[in-house]
């Protein structure tokens, strides 16, 4: 399972960001580039939560799909 980090949160709200991140993961640490509006701390940490949370459901259903077609 991999953990979702700054940097996707910040790519799944604006896929065209351009930003740098350091140190790596952490919101206050972008710098953001080429005229890219700045997301806050808040929205970032939020969406990175979703974006977790959203990953570890469609592990566990896959898991369940993978027991029920074996059953």
């Amino acid at each position: 399972m991999a953990q979702k980090n700054i940097e996707d949160a910040v790519l799944a709200i604006n896929p065209s960001a351009q930003f740098t991140s350091s140190p790596a993961d952490d919101a206050d640490g972008i710098t953001w580039l080429a005229g890219t509006a700045p997301i806050s701390k808040v929205d970032l940490e939020a969406k990175k939560a979703e974006l977790q949370t959203a990953e570890d459901a469609a592990i566990v259903q896959k898991a369940t799909d993978k027991a029920n077609a074996k059953a």
